[in-house]
């Protein structure tokens, strides 16, 4: 970290979320030592990009949906010109938050906190249970975080009790050294065990948010379905056939299915 105050840049990728991104932004600014908010937007049909800049963000924007991590790349892309245009010294930390947090993004501060003084290069946020717009317990059988969490466990060592959560605050050094992001859904789970290979601490944080949570319908199962590929992937791409999985190179995701299907949480 260098000397002085930190700077911290939010980055929110969004889709979709003009309900909700107005809130997040407004609340991310408030948040101590974050000087600029930068919003993807990933090939939104609403009005998200308009909603974002009116709350004070900066927007890039995709004209076509390329998933998570391809939005968080374009918007850090989007930071760096930024930085060179204006000539503002760069960054220290990033700031990764999901679009539907909405106002309970201001309670992000102990992420940055833990990051800012040196305590760890990668902050995650442990969410409470979730419950969705009809009040119901959020989740399914927890396939693709029991995947992800044992996935992480046999690569690094580390059992991570929220392997997927979206909010992440790291140190810009932390950021490059995941680069390229694992593609999607699997950016959390492949971030994580780059800065863990890469010998920095990771540390996990309770904080209290609330976000869109997904029930047990079809577009819900089929959504974690595109989580568990992206996850599997991200996993195999770090090593994990060599670690004894040879099942994944055979037919997919089944091979993970088997290893990491029973007892998964």
């Amino acid at each position: 970290m260098s000397a002085g105050p930190a700077r911290v840049a939010c980055i929110v990728p969004a889709k979709d979320e003009q309900d909700r991104i107005a809130a997040t932004v407004t609340a991310a600014r408030g948040l101590p030592g974050v000087e600029t908010v930068l919003v993807c937007d990933d090939g939104s049909s609403d009005a998200t990009a308009q909603h974002a800049a009116a709350a004070g963000a900066v927007v890039v924007s995709h004209e076509r949906n390329r998933g998570k991590a391809a939005a968080v790349e374009s918007a850090v892309n989007g930071l760096g010109v930024l930085e060179q245009r204006d000539r503002r010294p760069e960054a220290d930390v990033l700031l990764l938050l999901d679009a539907d947090l909405g106002e309970t993004a201001s309670r992000c501060a102990p992420l940055v906190e833990a990051v800012v003084c040196g305590r760890a290069a990668l902050a995650i946020a442990v969410l409470p249970p979730q419950r969705t717009a009809e009040g119901q317990q959020a989740g399914g059988m927890g396939l693709v975080t029991g995947t992800a969490r044992r996935g992480i466990e046999e690569l690094t060592g580390w059992s991570p009790r929220a392997p997927l959560s979206g909010q992440r605050c790291l140190t810009r050094r932390a950021f490059e050294l995941a680069s390229p992001l694992a593609p999607g859904w699997g950016m959390e789970v492949g971030m994580s065990v780059d800065v863990l290979r890469a010998g920095l601490v990771v540390e996990e944080i309770d904080v209290d948010l609330t976000h869109r949570a997904t029930g047990s319908d079809l577009a819900s199962q089929l959504h974690r379905a595109s989580q568990l590929k992206d996850v599997t992937r991200a996993l195999a791409a770090r090593g994990l056939v060599r670690n004894q999985l040879r099942d994944l190179s055979a037919d997919g995701v089944s091979g993970l299915l088997k290893r990491f299907g029973r007892g998964s949480r």
